[in-house]
């Protein structure tokens, strides 16, 4: 009787363990990968997203550990590679940020440089287009020295000027455009790349410069 019972348990367990996998793979089947997902400050990241992103580990210029998209960080790196047989050299300064890390970052702003400063700069946790994986910013590397404070980086108009010019081969747009705040809300960003995967439509995006905003209005 005792066996009987327990086998009886251990088939139901199994019965639960296989409508849970079930489950979890129906909940990835519905929510694809979307490369042209928006998060802005009006497009919160999904609930699923974590789910359907595949993040590969990485050590940023500081030695600290950080996360890219699988496809994102490989095509970062065949960019990388390119802009330095041109004596560009570009490093990863920060990728992928959890949504408490997010907020850590707004708390370290506002007490530093103030609210309104850290509002026209800083996403708002969970609006943070850093937390899907498929943001990258970048600081340069200029006659041996790390440029990496942003109004230093902002100067450097010669140097992204050619950084952008070969972003979309890789995937990659510039995701903050000078003249577009009032679309993004956020200031001209240079150092910041986004991936999309699609190299025509991320040629097509640059050549126009138009923002990922206008570019899905108009789809």
């Amino acid at each position: 009787m005792k066996k009987k019972l327990l086998l009886t348990i251990m088939v139901l367990a199994l019965l639960m363990l296989t409508a849970c996998d079930k489950k979890e793979e129906e909940k990835k089947e519905e929510h694809k990968m979307d490369y042209l997902i928006l998060v802005n400050k009006d497009h919160e990241i999904p609930e699923y997203w974590d789910d359907v992103v595949e993040l590969e580990d990485v050590k940023d210029i500081w030695g600290d550990d950080t996360k890219v998209e699988k496809e994102a960080l490989m095509q970062f790196f065949k960019l990388k590679q390119d802009l330095e047989t041109e004596e560009i050299f570009i490093e990863l300064d920060s990728a992928y940020r959890s949504v408490k890390r997010q907020q850590e970052i707004w708390d370290e702003f506002e007490k530093e440089y103030g609210l309104e400063y850290t509002q026209k700069t800083v996403a708002t946790p969970k609006l943070s287009e850093h937390h899907t994986g498929l943001a990258i910013d970048v600081c340069l590397r200029k006659n041996g020295k790390l440029i990496y404070e942003n109004a230093d980086m902002v100067k450097e108009k010669a140097i992204f000027a050619k950084v952008h010019a070969k972003l979309a081969e890789y995937g990659f747009i510039l995701r903050y455009l000078e003249g577009k705040e009032d679309i993004t809300g956020y200031s001209y960003e240079p150092w910041h790349l986004r991936y999309i995967r699609d190299t025509k439509l991320a040629k097509e995006i640059m050549d126009k410069g138009i923002t990922l905003e206008e570019y899905l209005e108009n789809k």
